[in-house]
């Protein structure tokens, strides 16, 4: 059984689509209308394929059958959820019509919506890119967040690992660790935690409130003598939301590219930064990706 997804994914300038259904005329009807609505399409018949289709590369959004031959699409999607590299994958099942217990238990394991058996292509075509263009705009959001010398982990409200920047999963390593994920609760609980034994020794864990319904967000920081700057940041309080404009300006966009990858105007791009300067105590562009750079605002 395939653990995890390989480090250099097979490339695609279209997103991908994983398509796990055992009927072979739906899998037929569905990868072509895929295909006709400009997406590169993999398709699996049952939950071993499917996971060797995610060996292969992470695809944009997964189309998934609830019940397999070889096993149960709600199983999968958990195994989906519970491995980093595939959990921000957006899942939608299908399900028939009655089956209201098929729908409930889709959304327990992590799926995020339902299209209903028999299907109808523009209703699940309409889905799919809603949550297929979410999840690349959360994604690129939450990734922003390493560029600025920092991390992102996301707890459920069950207090477990939904999602971690690749900067977080290099500092932390096994996210599933009874202490981290008590430290990370720590947080949680109390603002924040400075990390005790193990890779985390040195590292400051920040709640920052929540992302998506259900979800928290933290933001993980080196402590205030491994990084002079880092603790400038953290003493500034940033929002999550400044701290994805703060360090998309750090890559050197302008208002009108990051307003393009938050999905805002440029005008409420630049109010953020407004605030980023006051929190930070600068003036200047410049002066604020110096300091995201780890060397202080220039003179």
């Amino acid at each position: 059984m395939t653990e995890g997804a390989p480090d250099l994914p097979i490339p695609s300038a279209m997103p991908v689509i994983l398509v796990v259904e055992d009927s072979l005329p739906t899998l037929n009807m569905l990868c072509e209308a895929l295909t006709l609505e400009g997406y590169d399409v993999l398709a699996a018949r049952d939950v071993a394929e499917a996971l060797d289709r995610l060996a292969i590369t992470v695809p944009d959004g997964i189309l998934l059958d609830g019940i397999l031959p070889d096993g149960d699409g709600f199983s999968l999607c958990s195994q989906i959820k519970a491995t980093p590299a595939w959990a921000h994958i957006p899942v939608l099942f299908m399900t028939g019509l009655s089956e209201t217990e098929q729908i409930l238990q889709g959304f327990a394991s992590g799926g995020v919506d339902y299209v209903v058996k028999p299907l109808r292509l523009p209703e699940v075509m309409a889905r799919l890119a809603t949550h297929v263009r979410n999840a690349k705009v959360a994604r690129l959001a939450r990734d922003a967040v390493d560029v600025a010398g920092m991390g992102s982990v996301m707890l459920d409200s069950h207090g477990r690992v939904a999602w971690c920047s690749p900067q977080a999963r290099d500092w932390l390593g096994d996210l599933t660790d009874a202490d981290t994920l008590n430290w990370l609760k720590q947080a949680l609980t109390h603002g924040e935690a400075r990390g005790g034994q193990g890779p985390r020794a040195r590292l400051l864990a920040r709640h920052m409130g929540q992302s998506n319904p259900g979800e928290s967000m933290l933001l993980l920081t080196p402590a205030a003598d491994d990084n002079p700057a880092a603790e400038r940041l953290r003493r500034a309080s940033l929002t999550p939301r400044e701290t994805e404009v703060l360090a998309w300006l750090a890559k050197g966009k302008t208002n009108r590219d990051i307003g393009d990858i938050l999905v805002m105007s440029p005008r409420t791009v630049n109010k953020h930064l407004e605030h980023v300067f006051a929190k930070l105590g600068v003036e200047t562009r410049s002066a604020a990706a110096a300091i995201v750079a780890g060397g202080g605002a220039p003179p």
